[in-house]
């Protein structure tokens, strides 16, 4: 003869938190390698000019930005109210823009280079002598794609 249990109550068993590390690991992975951190720290306000056409860059990694505004109000007491070149991290003069697309192509590899593109992110109120500068030493470093950066006209 079969033995019948009762069908009373059940003790529920615990749960295993042995892979709950394990777990939150993986996600916190996947968040580092998904996402992107802030290359730079912008040293210069800026207000980006309007534009009727308007054209997003495909591949950012491919991008070098020279940032053109005045400083931000806590150096303004430092370096003045007149418009400053920022170049990744600094302030930089003019000269030093050979420099910085020298060591920018460095980072990329051969076939990518070729694509290399300069951004110049520029206050609308910015001197266009200072822009012109600019773009005569990208000339002499032989950077020749160069994009503006702009925001849409509503």
């Amino acid at each position: 003869m079969a033995v019948m249990k009762k069908k009373g109550e059940k003790e529920v068993g615990a749960i295993s938190t042995a892979s709950l590390p394990d777990v939150i690991f993986m996600i916190l992975f996947f968040f580092m390698i998904s996402t992107t951190m802030r290359e730079m720290t912008a040293k210069v306000t800026f207000t980006l000019p309007e534009a009727s056409e308007v054209q997003k860059l495909e591949k950012k990694q491919l991008v070098s930005y020279i940032l053109v505004g005045e400083p931000t109000p806590d150096l303004r007491a430092q370096f003045g109210t007149a418009p400053r070149i920022q170049l990744n991290d600094s302030y930089q003069e003019l000269p030093q823009i050979l420099d910085f697309v020298a060591s920018e192509r460095d980072k990329l590899n051969e076939i990518d280079k070729a694509a290399m593109t300069i951004s110049i992110r520029a206050d609308k109120y910015t001197n266009m002598g200072v822009i012109t500068d600019i773009k005569q030493e990208l000339r002499k470093a032989e950077a020749l794609k160069i994009s503006y950066a702009a925001t849409k006209a509503e």
